[in-house]
């Protein structure tokens, strides 16, 4: 099956364009103060429209409660929320009821302790982001460039679809693939000049170095396992 390639933290209409023409499966959108990958409504819709169909469109937020949501659903008209915070499984039920659209809930992992939680998202979540755990300092759950142990899910039996995610880039994604089996690989700073300034050529040769993936990771058991299929499962 094909690998799934995001491209996250989008915020121009040139490194937008760059990602859709290189095929990028997913691109996200930051809907994040403390990030500077943060966009506005204004700046969603004209993004957004300018995707059309030849992507989905990801909207990544962080805590939000329903009236934040709501206004990102309406500029935005996402095909899925990525919930990247501390919400709780039941709090990703109430959103899915609410609005209706796919979720896809981040963990953040450095250790296999970290994987406790799996289970009660995986019942709720259409589709799970292992990334990289942020310092405590840190003032944003993602988009560090820190990269966490792959081989933490190298034995992991999830039915349901799952990306990684934390510090990849056109030189690690390869490794990334084949030791997590992931059936899908998220970027955001490994593909920028400086934080929050994506590069066109960045951007280009980490989708191809993904893409070169696909062949070697064809028969891998755990691609069959994270489905790559974009439809909302039946909880």
């Amino acid at each position: 099956m094909s690998l799934i390639v995001k491209i996250c933290g989008l915020s121009t209409r040139e490194t937008l364009d760059v990602a859709l023409d290189a095929g990028a499966d997913m691109v996200g959108f930051v809907f994040f103060s403390p990030s500077p990958r943060h966009i506005g409504f204004e700046a969603a819709r004209e993004l957004g429209n300018q995707v059309k169909r030849r992507a989905k469109k990801v909207a990544l937020t962080v805590d939000a409660d329903d009236a934040t949501l709501a206004d990102i659903v309406e500029a935005l008209q996402p095909d899925m929320l990525q919930l990247h915070g501390k919400e709780s499984v039941a709090r990703l039920a109430d959103i899915k009821q609410k609005f209706g659209l796919p979720v896809m809930k981040a963990i953040a992992v450095e250790t296999s302790a970290d994987l406790a939680s799996l289970a009660g998202y995986a019942a709720v979540a259409d589709r799970i982001l292992f990334d990289a755990r942020a310092p405590k300092e840190a003032t944003r759950p993602g988009g560090l460039g820190a990269v966490f142990d792959w081989h933490v899910l190298e034995h992991l039996d999830l039915k349901l679809p799952f990306m990684v995610s934390g510090g990849l880039n056109a030189e690690n994604v390869a490794d990334a693939v084949r030791i997590s089996r992931a059936g899908g690989v998220d970027v955001s700073s490994g593909v920028e000049r400086t934080p929050g300034v994506k590069d066109p050529e960045m951007i280009r040769a980490f989708i191809h170095a993904a893409r070169a993936t696909e062949n070697s990771t064809a028969s891998c058991p755990g691609l069959s396992r994270a489905s790559t299929s974009f439809e909302t499962q039946s909880k």
